[in-house]
């Protein structure tokens, strides 16, 4: 394990709030919940549950996550903060008890962090998570919340998609457009279906067999590996599995024309999106085109009560901001990131003042 000094070096240069270790002994709980920003409001982000191959791993995956929830919320115009948190575990073998002391650990943070389903998480375990603190969203709706987050955060994707088009080819009609999918777990697989009902033709690649199989069924998407989606030529590529897709190896191998995806810290390091423009590919940053699962959540917080029509009218102003970036960056020549982190930290430093 990395030394205590470089934590609070790590907490530093990232700008992090604070960071908690949760520990039970009777259930085997081992969860890091980390608190980048609350100057917006309480700090939301999901709960990652993964079988990490170090506390270190760990370490990073939530100091990352976390600080890239506080922008995606702040680009987004919402009033929430950023945080995330990871639970050290097999998913497959969580059980009710050791979710249940993960909520207590939640609880005691007082509303500082509030929690949602993510990778390794589903609506089921925040209804037992619930048990334990009320500090949680993305309950049922049955139950008053706004279910799982997967197919608002596809659509906001597709609200994204459509502003790179109306961008670059000076339509926001995709039909016909192709579009390459890596990743069709819960968001990519909606993602996929609604691409294809707008008219896209699709090529899509995962780990899991089984899944592309029930994809290129239900769309008649064409099928290729893992390693070889990144070199399909196309005219979107969508990032939608885990993080760190692109790096100085992966980008000369690109052959799209724009990236926008829903996986998180699609970059390993911020220059990366500087290889991205030097190759002539149009990027949106991950937390720009992501943001339809927070977007949809904080629909819960209306005075009214979660509703669906609602969340996919707020989910548009993806589209807005999507093409604010890109025309931004344009007129500048400042890169797509560089333009919506500049964005995200003038709402904090204004909310701050």
């Amino acid at each position: 394990m990395r030394a205590e000094s470089d934590v609070f070096e790590e907490l530093r240069a990232r700008g992090h709030e604070g960071l908690w270790f949760a520990s039970d002994p009777e259930t085997g709980l081992r969860a890091i919940i980390g608190v980048h920003s609350t100057v917006l409001g309480p700090a939301l982000g999901g709960t990652r549950i993964r079988p990490y191959r170090s506390v270190d791993e760990a370490l990073i995956d939530v100091l990352r996550l976390s600080s890239g929830m506080t922008y995606k919320a702040a680009a987004a115009g919402l009033p929430l903060g950023g945080g995330k948190a990871v639970v050290i575990a097999d998913p497959s073998k969580k059980t009710p008890e050791l979710l249940t002391a993960y909520g207590r650990a939640i609880d005691r943070l007082g509303g500082t962090y509030v929690t949602a389903e993510d990778v390794g998480s589903t609506v089921e375990d925040m209804e037992i998570i619930a048990r334990a603190t009320s500090h949680v969203t993305g309950l049922p709706v049955s139950a008053g919340g706004s279910g799982d987050p997967s197919p608002a955060t596809a659509h906001g994707v597709i609200a994204s998609m459509r502003a790179v088009s109306e961008f670059l080819w000076g339509t926001a009609d995709l039909a016909g457009r192709s579009i390459a999918v890596q990743g069709v777990g819960k968001v990519g697989s909606v993602l996929a279906a609604l691409l294809a009902e707008a008219g896209c033709t699709l090529i899509v690649a995962d780990v899991d067999r089984a899944a592309v199989a029930e994809v290129v069924e239900a769309t008649g998407a064409r099928p290729v590996d893992v390693e070889g989606i990144l070199r399909e030529p196309c005219d979107i590529l969508a990032p939608c599995a885990l993080g760190a897709v692109f790096d100085e190896h992966t980008i000369p191998r690109l052959r799209c024309t724009a990236i926008v995806g829903s996986a998180n810290n699609q970059l390993l390091g911020p220059e990366d999106a500087q290889r991205i423009a030097a190759a002539g590919i149009t990027y949106v940053p991950d937390f720009v085109a992501n943001a339809g699962g927070i977007v949809n959540i904080a629909e819960e917080f209306h005075p009214d009560g979660y509703s669906w029509d609602r969340a996919l009218t707020s989910l548009q102003r993806i589209h807005d901001t999507t093409l604010r970036v890109l025309e931004e960056a344009a007129k500048t020549g400042v890169g797509t990131r560089e333009v919506a982190v500049a964005l995200a930290e003038d709402r904090l430093l204004t909310a701050a003042r």
